[in-house]
Order: structure tokens, then C-alpha cells, then sequence
């Protein structure tokens, strides 16, 4: 077979000659040179026609094989994985993101290098089908009770004690859809229109939308690389919201007598502090610390999701309260006609309650610290922030070099965050959030990051993007 596709190797290179090659196919797949079930020349083939070693030819289609874009068909051949489409149209042009700041999903062959995802890779086995088809198994209920599958928070409870330090009363617990969806029902409860909510400056976008959509009045409140900075809070908020096991998204760890100060101002103000715990199971450096509601549950709501320990797509968060608080927010639910599937609830009791999901956790927790050491190795060099827990760290530049980066990464195929899409106001750090949860291997986490810190490099410099990374 031949291949009608400008291929060439450079000997005199510093790249690799695999690599080179590897870029040049993936380039040709994704702007659909090479179409999607097209097939490839044998590697003998290629090898005689490029004059290399067909070692030179495997090994770049085993890494491409690794990274999704080629496929075998036992007696047939290689050929180009059908799931991959071309994206002729000239990135430029396109928008990057929705309106409202909603970022676009990634396209196939993207390398999507943003936060807020956890790897689903490993869900994939005889445990994880097994909790889904007992609970679709279950009959269905007259009356969902608001809040929640009582097994399902039994077993939460077990779970969060263990995993978060908190002891948690069943009582105090209610199931949600995520930790956004326990935020607006905490917030439908407890505020009122005008009220003014404090949120980390930077800090989560969807919490300040949220907060706003319940006619509150944002306060930003700067954060600093421990994060929030509580001196200085306003005595007139109804609520905080914080993120105080690993600031989002500029990856601080709250320190305890900042932690003791932000509880005193609480109880003095009557204020209340909504802890949203999202990634908490996940620290390199020390055991994972505990939630800041277990040093007083009177003034603190815990929120937490299982998204960032499974799946988005599982749908199942939980709220935790003192009773009399939660009771009141199950009312309100109620009247709202809020609710989470029960067959997700049920699959997550299972999960719990087999041990399966302490398991998962412990296994992930080795994936993730391979997955940062990756990322740390390929960024070496450049300044890191809030690397020792969660799904994501920050690779801090200056706010012109971060945004000129994120857009020739697009360019390049490389999807991340810069910081500013994360300020409600003036931007206080410039950067680029770098989650490692959704790649979809170790090598195309450590090829984007290449890509990244090439083009980071060039641009401290004053390189244009034409000088790197192609």
C-alpha cells in the first residue's frame, strides 16, 4: 500500500524520529487528511517509504494506538478509529467558549486539559455494572422521600465519617444532585432576595451563577495561595461560600487558624458557610484533611458530589447540616419539586456498601498522584501552584502571556483554562488551570503539557506560536 500524504522524516532533528512521526499522523487525522476507518500502510510499508527501521513506524502507531486515534481489526490491519472526526474549520474564527462563559465541549482528538473532570477510565468494571443492575432491579417507589434513599445516607454517613473526619448525623444528611444542586437548594432555603453572599475571588463560576440566579448579591472575596483571606470579611453577609480543602481553582489549603478565624467571624456575624469539599479525597502530600464542618457543624454546610470520586454522569451529591437546618431545606425541596433519581442513589448505596467505592478511591488516588507527577515532570521549569491535591494545579504566568497561550494551545489541539474566565472582577493571578481528570491516557496528558510549556516558553520569551509546538 501507499500513502498519499507528505510524510518526512528529519534525521538531523532533535525530536525523535517516532515522535515526528507521531505528530504528522495525528495532524493528518485530525484535520482529516486521514479520515475516520481509513487504513494505514503496514508498518513494513511505511518503514521502506519513509527509509527507516520499522521500529520507527511501530512505535509511533503504538503511541497513537495508546492515544485512541488508530485502531487494529484482527487480520485486516490498522486503520484510523471510527469515533475520530475531522475539524477542517479554522480554529480563529471559532469561539472558544458558549455565552455566559460556558466552555465548549472538546472535539474527538482534542487533548482536553481542563479541570472540573474526573478520569472514567477505571470505572469500567464487574463491580461498577454489577451496583447499576441490582439498583435498575429495584422497585420503584410510591413517594420519594426528600431526603433521600435511606440506605443511600446511612451508608454516606459511614462513608464521609471515615473518608472526611466528619461525624455525620443520618439526619443531618441530605441527597442531592451535586454539590451545585445542594448549593441552590441551601440557597432557595436560607437567603433572600438582596442578601449578599460572600464567594472566593477567584473561585467557582457556576457557585457565583447559582448564588446570583437566587437574587443574591455577590461579594467577591479575595483569596491568596492558602486561600480565602479572612480578615476583612464583610459582617453583613448571610453566606460564604468557600472551598477550603483545595481553593478552586487556585489549589490552596486553608490553614488551620485561618479555618478557626473564618468559624469565630461566623458565629459572631451569624453568617453561615457553605464548605463545598469537591476533590477532598485526593491529597499527595498528607492524608486527606478533614472537612472544615467537623470543627463545628452549627455554622458550616457541607456539600460534596460524588463527580469528582466516580462520575458526573452518576448525578449524586449530598448536603450535610444540623437537623433542624437540613429538615427545612427537605421542605423547601419539596416545594420546588426537586429531586435525584432513585436507581443513581441506589447504585451508589451498593457501591458503599460492598466496599467498592473505598476501594476505587484508593485505587484513583495512585492513578491521580501518577497523573500530577506526569504533569509536574512535562511543566518542569515553571512555576506551579496548589499541586498536592485534587484534579487540577495552576501553571502561573502573567495574564497576557496566559490568555495568548490558551488560545495557540487551542490551536494546537490543547484545551485549558486561563485564569480569567475564573475572576467575577479584576483579575488578581494570571495563569493556566491544568486539570489532569479527563485525558484520556498518560501519554496524551504528558504530550499536552509539552505542547503547553513550549508554547509557555515561547511566549515569555517572545516567540510566536509559529516557533513552537508545530
Amino acid at each position: 500500500m501507499s500513502i498519499d500524504l507528505p510524510l518526512s522524516i528529519d534525521r538531523d532533528a532533535a525530536e525523535p524520529m517516532n515522535a515526528q512521526l507521531v505528530t504528522q499522523l495525528r495532524a493528518a487525522m485530525r484535520e482529516g487528511r486521514l479520515a475516520a476507518g481509513e487504513r494505514l500502510p503496514a508498518s513494513r510499508a511505511l518503514a521502506g517509504l519513509l527509509g527507516v527501521s520499522r521500529t520507527v513506524v511501530t512505535e509511533a502507531y503504538e503511541q497513537l494506538y495508546a492515544e485512541g486515534w488508530l485502531e487494529g481489526r484482527h487480520g485486516s490491519g490498522t486503520y484510523v478509529t471510527d469515533g475520530v472526526a475531522a475539524d477542517p474549520a479554522p480554529r480563529p474564527e471559532e469561539p472558544r467558549s458558549l455565552p455566559g462563559g460556558t466552555r465548549r465541549p472538546a472535539r474527538p482528538g482534542e487533548i482536553d486539559l481542563r479541570p472540573g473532570m474526573a478520569w472514567v477510565g477505571a470505572l469500567d468494571t464487574p463491580a461498577w455494572r454489577r451496583a447499576w443492575r441490582l439498583a435498575a432491579g429495584m422497585p420503584p417507589q410510591q413517594r420519594q422521600e426528600p431526603h433521600g434513599v435511606p440506605g443511600l445516607r446511612v451508608a454516606l454517613a459511614d462513608y464521609i465519617r471515615r473518608s472526611r473526619g466528619v461525624a455525620c448525623p443520618v439526619d443531618g444528611l441530605l441527597i442531592t444532585r451535586g454539590a451545585t444542586n445542594g448549593l441552590d437548594l441551601l440557597a432557595a432555603t436560607v437567603l433572600r432576595p438582596g442578601d449578599r453572599v460572600g464567594v472566593e475571588e477567584p473561585g467557582y463560576r457556576r457557585a457565583r451563577s447559582v448564588l446570583e440566579g437566587r437574587g443574591a448579591e455577590i461579594v467577591p472575596c479575595p483569596v491568596d495561595e492558602h486561600g480565602l483571606i479572612v480578615d476583612g470579611l464583610p459582617d453583613d453577609l448571610r453566606l460564604v461560600y468557600a472551598t477550603p480543602s483545595h481553593q478552586y481553582p487556585m489549589g490552596g489549603v486553608l490553614p488551620v487558624p485561618r479555618r478557626q478565624a473564618l468559624l469565630a467571624w461566623a458565629r459572631r456575624t451569624g453568617a453561615l458557610i457553605a464548605e463545598d469539599d469537591y476533590d477532598g479525597e485526593f491529597r499527595y502530600d498528607v492524608a486527606p484533611l478533614p472537612a472544615l464542618y467537623g470543627l463545628d457543624p452549627d455554622v458550616v454546610v457541607y456539600l460534596g458530589t460524588s463527580a469528582k470520586i466516580l462520575t458526573a454522569d452518576m448525578g449524586v451529591g449530598w448536603l450535610v447540616g444540623r437537623p433542624d437546618l437540613v429538615a427545612a431545606i427537605a421542605l423547601r425541596r419539596e416545594e420546588l419539586n426537586d429531586r435525584t433519581a432513585v436507581v443513581p442513589q441506589h447504585a451508589l448505596r451498593l457501591f458503599l456498601e460492598r466496599g467498592d467505592l473505598d476501594r476505587h478511591v484508593r485505587r484513583m488516588r495512585g492513578e491521580y498522584a501518577r497523573r500530577r507527577e506526569v504533569v509536574v515532570r512535562a511543566l518542569d521549569g515553571l512555576r506551579l501552584r496548589g499541586d498536592t491535591a485534587g484534579l487540577h494545579l495552576v501553571l502561573d504566568l502573567p495574564h497576557a502571556v496566559a490568555e495568548r497561550v490558551a488560545r495557540d494551545a487551542a490551536d494546537h489541539g490543547v484545551l485549558v483554562d486561563p485564569m480569567e474566565r475564573h475572576h467575577a472582577g479584576p483579575r488578581s493571578f494570571g495563569g493556566l488551570v491544568v486539570g489532569y481528570g479527563s485525558a484520556g491516557s498518560a501519554a496524551e496528558l504528558r504530550a499536552g503539557c509539552a505542547i503547553v510549556r513550549e508554547l509557555a516558553c515561547a511566549a515569555r520569551s517572545g516567540r510566536g506560536a509559529s516557533g513552537a509546538a508545530r
